[in-house]
């Protein structure tokens, strides 16, 4: 997953992107436990995609509430 392509998501979008990473990695831990998964560095991938989307996430909220905020003394 790229940044570019996260970055032209609504904050909704987002939240549901993360949702559905998150039910992977629970997916993707649960195979690792039982010896079923064929590449374990999909949980280490998955991960970072998270943290990824969680930072573009906050970037853009950062940025609404600057917009939001009046500018002067």
């Amino acid at each position: 997953m790229d940044v570019k392509d996260l970055s032209g998501l609504s904050i909704d979008e987002l939240a549901e992107k993360e949702k559905q990473l998150r039910h992977e990695l629970f997916n993707f831990r649960f195979q690792l436990g039982i010896g079923r998964l064929e590449n374990p560095m999909q949980v280490r991938s998955t991960k970072r995609d998270i943290a990824r989307l969680k930072t573009v996430r906050r970037q853009l909220e950062l940025l609404q509430t600057q917009a939001d905020q009046p500018v002067g003394k």
